[in-house]
């Protein structure tokens, strides 16, 4: 069905004729614009922590324009990546803004997103009806963390030769397929020019497709079943009050006012980015490593190689896994079959008794390393099943028990201490504490059937709680 054309008075403003010539001519981008932003309608109550999602947009802006430019000067050849990033800094017409904005990009992207997380761990946000929302969320985390490691790679440093090393052999614990799955990703015998061929057309093509296809459905997903917020009331629910016109009585059109507050949270994100990126782009070596700034040798291992500050805490995880440590995961294993037989029902409880069965099993013939690398790669996967492993009757944490708000701050302490502990040489206190971190870790999650159902809540309001501010 064709279009129709809508008529403007001939006397109208030169402006309002431009904007009717698109419309009638491109009217799908108009139409967008209504149900996403004019007309689409956000709870009223959003506090600070809903202004992270949009700083992740626009960082994700940041590093694909930063990402363009720096590969016009950048050759992946193994003899050349590093001299030319060398050239980058010293020689390119602000290049070195440029690539500070790139490296300081990287470390605010996961900050943006960890605290988005968080932000959606404590309210709830991945219950009901948003499961494909949080799944969604969690796919763009994994292939953020894989354009960081193959990024990483890129400048041939010390660090990124070495960690890239490390975390490739990794691979090569896995039974049976292992030492050609490790071949597969590194294109050679060895780390070389293979691999950073393949780890650049990765990381500047194929990740950065998925990665824009996944927001885009993350949006979409998101705009269809609308926003969370802190109180967990659904506010476009069939009971909840609305105006004649239809639109909820709690919400507020996204634009102009959400568009407003994130302003806001952009210019007081890219003071503190700036500040960063032209006084500390180094970090105290947690940005940038003071290896990574000596050319890449194959003859000269660093005397402690540590992946960059965001993804320690997996890392740490991973060391964790030592024969020793794996008796303590047996007995988990064994301590969740017995808890299944006695109560699962009819055919389940012999599902239970034989899966854990087979599980120690395996885990008895199978070298740790191998369940460092599941454990490592687990810490991720479980947060896809978050959706289905909270219990609790509310979704907000202002509302469920108040020892839960105690939990969920020893889960982030916790978090921040395996990502410190991963930054450091192994030593033997700190490997046991990474191994309780772990046990912690992984215990708040599947444990969460259990724990999130105890306790009183208090009464969830009718209507969002909202002060004008």
């Amino acid at each position: 069905m064709a279009h129709e054309f809508k008529d403007i008075d001939p006397n109208a403003p030169t402006g309002a004729k431009v904007v009717n010539w698109f419309e009638n001519r491109f009217p799908t981008a108009f139409s967008a614009y209504k149900v996403h932003m004019s007309e689409y309608y956000a709870p009223k109550n959003f506090n600070f922590w809903y202004i992270f999602g949009s700083l992740a947009l626009l960082v994700l802006v940041i590093q694909i324009v930063t990402g363009i430019f720096l590969v016009m000067n950048y050759k992946p050849d193994a003899e050349k990546a590093f001299a030319s990033v060398e050239f980058i800094m010293r020689d390119v017409p602000w290049g070195w803004l440029i690539r500070y904005m790139h490296s300081t990009g990287a470390s605010a992207f996961f900050i943006v997103v960890y605290l988005h997380m968080f932000r959606g761990l404590i309210y709830g946000s991945y219950r009901k009806p948003r499961e494909l929302v949080w799944i969604f969320g969690c796919a763009i985390f994994l292939a953020l963390m894989a354009e960081a490691f193959m990024g990483y790679l890129l400048p041939w440093g010390q660090m990124s030769y070495w960690g890239a090393q490390v975390i490739v052999n990794l691979f090569a614990a896995v039974p049976v397929i292992g030492p050609d799955l490790a071949l597969l990703i590194r294109g050679d015998y060895v780390v070389g020019d293979a691999t950073l061929n393949r780890f650049f057309s990765f990381h500047v093509i194929a990740v950065p497709l998925v990665l824009i296809g996944l927001v885009v459905a993350h949006l979409l997903a998101l705009h269809d079943v609308g926003s969370n917020n802190p109180d967990g009331v659904e506010i476009k629910a069939p009971n909840a009050p609305k105006d004649a016109n239809g639109h909820p009585l709690d919400g507020v059109p996204f634009h102009p006012y959400y568009t407003v507050h994130d302003i806001f949270g952009v210019a007081v994100f890219l003071f503190l980015f700036s500040a960063v990126m032209f006084f500390a782009p180094e970090f105290g070596g947690y940005f940038l490593e003071y290896n990574n700034f000596i050319p890449a040798d194959p003859f000269q291992t660093p005397n402690h190689i540590a992946p960059v500050w965001y993804f320690t805490p997996f890392y740490s995880m991973l060391r964790a896994i030592t024969a020793e440590m794996m008796y303590a995961l047996i007995a988990c294993v064994a301590l969740g079959g017995l808890f299944g037989i006695l109560k699962a029902p009819g055919i389940f409880k012999a599902v239970a008794g034989a899966g854990a069965a087979v599980g120690i099993a395996l885990m008895l013939a199978i070298d740790a390393k191998f369940w460092g690398v599941v454990v490592m790669g687990g810490a991720v996967v479980i947060l896809f099943a978050l959706p289905w492993l909270d219990y609790c009757e509310v979704k907000s944490i202002r509302y469920r028990p108040s020892w839960h708000k105690a939990l969920y701050a020893v889960f982030v302490v916790n978090f921040f201490v395996l990502g410190y502990l991963g930054v450091l040489p192994p030593f033997p206190l700190g490997e046991k504490v990474s191994q309780i971190g772990t046990l912690f870790y992984f215990g708040f999650f599947l444990l969460m059937p259990w724990w999130s159902r105890i306790g009183a809540t208090k009464p969830v309001p009718d209507r969002v709680t909202f002060k004008p501010h």
